[in-house]
């Protein structure tokens, strides 16, 4: 059973409306030039603490010195879903949100289109008129904060200047379809005045992810340079004495078998380390899940919405 949720879901009324013609999206641009630059929240209706940073953000009035700053609050149907009772229920309302980007075969294989597709196309010209991207998230299970960046090293780089108290995770993302955080020129290589990152604060319902997914934001605002430190909220950014530490490569990942109900030797976290290779951690449509190599990093390892398909476990090796 995943622990109790701790928080309860902030009010958006004043905030869902926008400013761009977009539903749940505010813009607002600097007389000075800069980046432009994007935070979104609720790409999956139950992930509070993203919720709570923006909408704090946005009621402190908050407005950028130099370049764009575009505010979203992601998937609006799903959110209003939000039950606490049944939390988890309310992730997406027909599909992932966060499986839908990159060349969208979707628009052309005669999908029907659900209420996250429609949302997806909203959301496009959005994401793809901006530099950077924040995207706060939050995880089915217990486990310290991540950091993820994508497979190019210029994202990891940029991460590792933010100083967040995060494990920095170098993924490239899920088989079952490209992640906002990839779409675009944010998943090329040619494209290194992009970068995007996608924070895991913690558990959905720990009350300490708010305090990451705020951390996360007055560093991210910082770096790029629409605002200036002393701009943001007093209290958010968060004292950190390892920074960002090592990078971990994933190098591996489990995909939920067809007709599998897949099970764990015992409950993993994210950050585990496991010394030897070949170390059975669990069992997917019968067949064993075991460590490849020796000082492996489990990363997001999960049984809820483990579904055919979807991302069981990834693995991990500390990199130089």
């Amino acid at each position: 059973m995943p622990p109790p949720f701790e928080i309860s879901p902030p009010d958006m009324g004043p905030w869902l409306a926008g400013n761009t013609g977009t539903p749940g999206v505010w813009r607002w641009t600097a007389s000075e030039p800069g980046r432009r630059v994007m935070v979104s929240a609720l790409v999956h209706g139950n992930e509070l603490c993203g919720a709570w940073a923006v909408r704090d953000l946005l009621a402190s009035g908050l407005r950028p010195r130099r370049g764009t700053l575009t505010v979203a609050l992601a998937n609006l149907d799903a959110f209003a879903r939000f039950n606490p009772q049944r939390p988890h229920v309310s992730r997406c309302v027909h599909t992932d949100m966060n499986r839908l980007w990159g060349d969208m075969p979707w628009r052309h294989d005669g999908t029907e289109l659900a209420s996250e597709h429609r949302r997806v196309l909203e959301l496009q010209p959005h994401v793809e008129a901006s530099d950077w991207l924040l995207d706060l998230h939050s995880m089915h299970e217990p486990g310290p904060p991540l950091a993820l960046t994508g497979p190019l090293a210029h994202h990891a780089s940029r991460a590792a200047a933010l100083g967040l108290g995060a494990l920095r995770v170098a993924d490239p993302g899920h088989k079952a379809g490209v992640r906002l955080r990839d779409h675009g020129r944010f998943g090329r290589a040619d494209a290194p005045d992009a970068f995007a990152l996608l924070v895991e604060c913690g558990y959905h319902g720990a009350r300490a992810s708010v305090t990451v997914a705020r951390d996360a934001l007055a560093r991210f605002l910082d770096l790029s340079g629409v605002v200036d430190a002393q701009d943001m909220p007093a209290g958010w950014r968060q004292p950190h004495a390892h920074g960002s530490g090592p990078l971990l490569e994933v190098t591996d990942a489990v995909t939920v078998a067809p007709h599998s109900v897949p099970a764990f030797t015992k409950p993993w976290k994210s950050g585990d380390r496991i010394a030897k290779a070949g170390t059975l951690i669990g069992w997917n449509a019968a067949l064993p899940v075991i460590t490849p190599y020796d000082d492996c990093v489990l990363v997001m390892p999960t049984l809820l919405h483990a579904r055919p398909g979807a991302t069981l476990v990834r693995f991990a090796r500390t990199t130089p």
